[in-house]
């Protein structure tokens, strides 16, 4: 077989396709790019042997570059070989990688690990991302950063938060009070709830409401509408303390007999710290009320 003129038919087609078809491109050019990457790995003696043979891509780039134009450097074609060496032969590509990019698969293309690739496929999909999104998302090491994995049984609201939080703003004061942090949260509350996971809505600020004879403020109540239910944030600009637990219990509390609805699941609570101290963790735990750190990037 000419494995070059079988690619340069393959790349031309694909092209042709996508000035005929640009509604249906990026299938197209999935899995025009995974029937090239399988082609080169042929050329190239297979598997064994393709991750060393870098010689045959660059005589392929330079002779593609020359006839087809920009867009077959040497880089775009390992990442070729590399899409069909990393996902599975045979399976329904199409169908695990639908909504994709070559450029969202080219970014994926770079992280090693299995689970934290299907993490971000799976949040392309399901939330829609953009490259750059998903550039700036695998950046801040998301996946790392969570408490559940893939690998792991089905999340709870908390454990799809991230540790640390973080907060991205131009504005950073010297000193960082609770009311300064406050105002950074809420100059990017889209940001801010993102960063907490999926399914975050925005209710309420500084939620006044009475308990008795006392008044009190909820600083942040959101709805998360993938778990159905009401969530309590309390953010300290200090290290957490065994009280913020009875402190958010109590608006938990609060909230499931007076706002929630009875269709609503139980209310939740995040506590946002500067630091945790986790041997007065361990003795205030509460399966309803989930504690995390924040970290700010100007």
């Amino acid at each position: 077989m000419n494995y070059y003129a079988e690619i340069k038919d393959t790349l031309i087609k694909n092209e042709m396709y996508r000035q005929a078809k640009d509604y249906s491109k990026n299938k197209n050019d999935l899995n025009s790019y995974y029937k090239v990457g399988k082609l080169l790995v042929e050329a190239q003696g297979g598997e064994s042997r393709a991750k060393y043979g870098n010689k045959l891509i660059k005589e392929y780039s330079e002779k593609l570059t020359r006839e087809l134009g920009k867009g077959y450097d040497v880089s775009n074609l390992k990442r070729m070989r590399q899409f069909y060496l990393t996902f599975p032969k045979g399976g329904t590509l199409s169908h695990l990688l639908e909504g994709l990019s070559w450029s969202h698969v080219y970014k994926i293309l770079s992280i090693k690990d299995e689970n934290a690739r299907n993490y971000y496929i799976s949040i392309i999909k399901s939330q829609n991302i953009p490259v750059r999104e998903l550039r700036e998302r695998i950046k801040s090491k998301e996946y790392e950063r969570i408490g559940y994995k893939e690998e792991l049984s089905e999340p709870k609201v908390n454990t799809l938060i991230k540790e640390p939080i973080v907060i991205k703003s131009k504005n950073i004061p010297e000193k960082v009070t609770e009311y300064a942090l406050h105002n950074l949260i809420l100059e990017n509350m889209e940001g801010f709830l993102k960063e907490l996971g999926i399914g975050f809505a925005y209710i309420g600020h500084e939620v006044k409401i009475k308990i008795g004879k006392d008044n009190h403020s909820i600083d942040f109540l959101l709805f998360n509408y993938k778990f159905n239910c009401f969530v309590v944030v309390e953010i300290k600009v200090t290290e957490f303390k065994a009280e913020y637990i009875g402190q958010v219990m109590k608006y938990i509390n609060y909230v499931d007999e007076n706002i929630k609805e009875t269709s609503n699941d139980k209310t939740v609570g995040v506590i946002i710290c500067k630091d945790i101290n986790g041997y007065v963790l361990k003795y205030c735990t509460d399966d309803r009320i989930f504690t995390t750190t924040y970290q700010l990037i100007g």
